[in-house]
């Protein structure tokens, strides 16, 4: 399946200060797959290491881990030739030997000839470990997610509307009648099997719902797994709560996170570093209340309000417990929009945003605020064609935008300053 990601990939390889590419991002969204195939397409070959598999080969970092040291015994290791010019060489779950990761400051330094690639499950929470000599400044830091909607088109073979999208969104025009809905059925589609390779992958070849969605219960029981195994043992009961909370949190009609619905009593104080846990997971995304709507909104933070969102569409259906045909038909389920706003928040992160929201004394709140050349854009997010708000008009009373950004299942339209853009389109924003 094409993921977007080995463009940047890409760009990573051609740069002349290259530095070892560590890639970050949740349990099972593609990250083996995606670098051995951009291995397999960009080098003569690609030399792979993984540390949870083979145990062994650990031990050679504990003695040293010079890259003039470590080569050779690699080369002897695996049986064959490390060329600098056209071998990748590629640590995967090196977050198991941490030696490893310290090495990568050395192959900056002392080898920069080479290209390496070092990747793992959870690499963010074992970064945070104190024991951790993570390389600071010596190695290129990227942060992957699950498939986001133009990625889903391509995998059921339908680029050439995917294509149509994008040039419609360019050239302002709306998208014809016959393909939005076409592009809106297949958008229901993604809300419910998301943007998790596994699913995707199973849904694209057998068209099963039944199955997709077993796949995504698998990968949260991982998850829940992986709490217990790599959190500290006090830690774990109150990382799940939170994690089970987020469902809860979402159908709110104030979708601000309150610790009280994680547990009667909950503060912050209590349950603060299990959201850090949860993040540095890249289970969940973080979208914080900014209390001006000015540039830049960094400096506007209010730490205590928040909004947490699933790191995809997808696993939040499965986890909420949603029937998938009631998203699939179209029709106006109670969770609906807190979906879609969860779906807008992994979108616009995807493209690199920071998130924040905005709201004004309980009586205005706009979705998300996102910052692009020094200004801030509102967005507003809608989950069907009824489009009317007066949050959005309050705002731009407040701080008068250049821009405004609102999503709903209507075609595209550009009029009275505000940029409408289908929900299937949010990708190119």
């Amino acid at each position: 399946m094409r993921r977007n990601i080995e463009e940047k990939f890409a760009a990573w390889k051609s740069k002349k200060r290259r530095k070892p590419l560590v890639v970050y991002g949740a349990r099972q969204i593609g990250k083996t797959y995606s670098i051995r195939e951009f291995g397999k397409k960009h080098y003569a070959k690609t030399v792979y290491i993984n540390f949870e598999t083979s145990p062994r080969i650990a031990r050679d970092f504990e003695e040293d881990i010079s890259p003039a040291f470590l080569i050779p015994r690699l080369e002897i290791f695996l049986n064959q030739k490390i060329h600098p010019e056209d071998t990748l060489i590629f640590f995967d779950e090196i977050q198991v030997c941490e030696r490893a990761l310290t090495s990568l400051k050395y192959f900056c330094e002392e080898a920069p000839q080479y290209h390496v690639i070092a990747a793992g499950s959870l690499l963010g929470v074992a970064v945070n470990r104190e024991r951790y000599s993570f390389p600071v400044g010596k190695v290129e830091p990227l942060y992957m997610y699950p498939m986001q909607f133009d990625e889903f088109l391509s995998a059921l073979s339908q680029d050439m509307l995917a294509e149509e999208i994008r040039n419609c969104f360019l050239e302002k025009r709306k998208l014809s009648p016959l393909l939005h809905q076409q592009a809106l059925q297949l958008y229901r589609e993604y809300l419910v099997i998301g943007g998790m390779p596994e699913a995707v992958s199973i849904y694209a070849g057998e068209r099963s719902l039944f199955d997709a969605i077993q796949s995504q219960s698998a990968i949260l029981d991982t998850y829940v797994a992986d709490m217990a195994k790599y959190a500290q043992p006090g830690d774990t009961a109150k990382i799940m709560a939170c994690f089970d909370s987020i469902p809860a949190q979402l159908a709110k009609d104030n979708r601000k996170f309150q610790y009280k619905v994680v547990a009667k009593g909950g503060k912050a104080s209590l349950f603060g570093a299990s959201i850090d846990w949860l993040m540095a997971s890249g289970i969940i995304t973080r979208c914080e209340r900014a209390e001006h709507g000015i540039h830049p909104l960094e400096i506007h933070r209010d730490l205590s309000s928040f909004k947490l969102y699933l790191c995809d569409p997808g696993l939040l259906t499965a986890k909420a417990g949603i029937v998938p045909h009631e998203i699939i038909g179209g029709y106006d389920h109670i969770f609906i929009g807190a979906l879609t706003e969860n779906f807008v928040a992994n979108t616009l992160e995807k493209n690199g945003y920071r998130l924040y929201y905005w709201t004004s004394g309980g009586t205005a709140e706009v979705d998300f605020l996102i910052e692009k050349e020094g200004a801030v854009i509102p967005v507003e997010v809608k989950a069907r064609e009824h489009t009317k708000s007066r949050s959005l008009s309050v705002f731009t009373e407040r701080y008068q935008p250049l821009r405004r950004i609102r999503f709903s299942e209507r075609n595209f339209g550009w009029e009275n300053g505000i940029d409408a853009i289908p929900l299937y389109a949010a990708w190119l924003v």
